[in-house]
């Protein structure tokens, strides 16, 4: 798929020019589930995509398994600081017009994934895009558990809790140049604090693709244990700080609350499918 050898690409009737993307997936010790999403981009129909896997030195031949992919551009495999620091040495690395991370536990919906991205950032001229998440569970990736609605983008949201989900967020690689990238000091809400920056601080206009784009498996960093959530939660707080910004009086309170109704489609689901 990369370089790209086509100047445009036909959304319905009509050609538009084409923008490379360049995709980061960072890894580490992900052999189990790393074939799903590497299969995930290698299966887009849209023309200029840029495959980048950094790994972290895994020990179980997640590095072996993405060199199978002749679609993957690079493969980066070596001693790292943490899943952010994977993810910034990916965007130093990227030569795509616009980035998104899809980390090895993550998957496009379709093959026509990355296309709706391209379409909506072309049309809208937005300097950024996002769209909804499902998360399914990590031995049955077709059994979702949690539906993640964005909804449409307006600044303020964030004062209420509010956030896209991290793996639909694609940007242009000159923000990244200019703003900055993901800071490590963060453990666990860098990506949380990376939009809040180009979103709400620096006011960078972002639309919203009301499709799902992405699954994740379950077993997420910041969601891994009812301590880690205490932890990504003084993280936000921090971030509002870091950035020399005060969240309203519920932000913090709000986030993680905003996640219940998420749930509410899976169990639905479950109670459809137990019959009661």
């Amino acid at each position: 798929m990369y370089p790209c050898i086509n100047e445009a690409f036909t959304f319905g009737s009509k050609k538009t020019p084409v923008l490379s993307i360049s995709i980061i997936t960072v890894a580490y010790n992900s052999a189990e589930t790393i074939g799903d999403t590497l299969e995930s981009v290698r299966q887009q129909t849209y023309p200029c995509v840029e495959h980048i896997v950094v790994d972290g030195a895994s020990t179980d031949g997640t590095p072996d398994i993405a060199r199978t992919f002749e679609h993957v551009a690079r493969v980066v495999s070596e001693p790292d600081c943490g899943a952010y620091d994977a993810m910034n040495k990916g965007i130093a690395l990227a030569s795509g017009d616009v980035i998104g991370l899809l980390n090895a536990d993550d998957a496009y919906v379709s093959p026509e994934a990355l296309a709706w991205v391209a379409q909506t950032l072309q049309q809208t001229g937005a300097d950024a895009c996002y769209a909804d998440l499902q998360y399914v569970r990590r031995d049955q990736p077709d059994r979702i558990v949690r539906h993640w609605h964005s909804g449409p983008f307006r600044p303020a949201r964030f004062r209420w809790g509010w956030m896209p989900p991290h793996p639909t967020f694609f940007t242009y690689k000159k923000y990244y140049n200019a703003l900055g990238a993901y800071d490590t000091r963060l453990r666990l809400s860098a990506d949380y604090e990376l939009m809040l920056r180009f979103l709400y601080k620096y006011r960078l206009t972002a639309a919203y693709l009301p499709r799902v784009l992405v699954r994740m498996r379950t077993g997420g960093m910041s969601n891994a244990s009812l301590r880690q959530r205490w932890r990504a939660n003084q993280e936000d707080r921090l971030a509002w700080q870091m950035n020399n910004l005060a969240p309203g009086p519920l932000t913090l309170w709000l986030k993680p609350l905003r996640k219940i109704p998420q749930f509410w489609p899976a169990l639905m689901q479950w109670e459809v499918g137990s019959g009661k």
